[in-house]
């Protein structure tokens, strides 16, 4: 499977694949705002990367912020899941984040989906706070 930036034309793909990844989580109830909304903005005006195979299997969109990287999604495509795909998803961005002069990239995840916390946490992201239904998480990259 490859990593390649995202193109206009990958929008449709890529929110489909947002949508499938967060079908679970909607299924336990958890109330998400719209994932998938905008990705073709996202495309436009941040940094944006799908790995694919015959169709886009994951995507990850990073919006940089001076020195600061903010990771807005990462979506796998469940068909996909445990083939490291969302791993290889986040160390590229935080290269191209770190090339792009980030000291620290941080994320949002929902309260209600505690197993991310956990993974992040592994994936070297602390705790900096919850605000609603939001824990703060953030990971140093220098």
């Amino acid at each position: 499977m490859r990593i390649r930036r995202a193109d206009l034309i990958d929008a449709k793909g890529l929110a489909a694949c947002i949508d499938a990844a967060y079908a679970p989580a909607r299924a336990r109830g958890i109330d998400l705002p719209p994932v998938s909304e905008g990705v073709d903005q996202d495309i436009r005006d941040h940094l944006v990367w799908v790995t694919e195979d015959c169709d886009i299997r994951g995507g990850i969109v990073v919006a940089m912020h001076g020195n600061r990287a903010h990771l807005v999604n990462i979506a796998v495509h469940p068909a996909s899941g445990g083939q490291g795909i969302g791993k290889q998803l986040i160390e590229t961005a935080l290269g191209v984040a770190q090339d792009r002069g980030a000291l620290w990239m941080d994320l949002a995840t929902h309260v209600d989906m505690p197993e991310n916390v956990v993974l992040y946490g592994h994936l070297g992201w602390q705790e900096t706070g919850r605000e609603a239904n939001k824990v703060l998480m953030t990971r140093r990259l220098k």
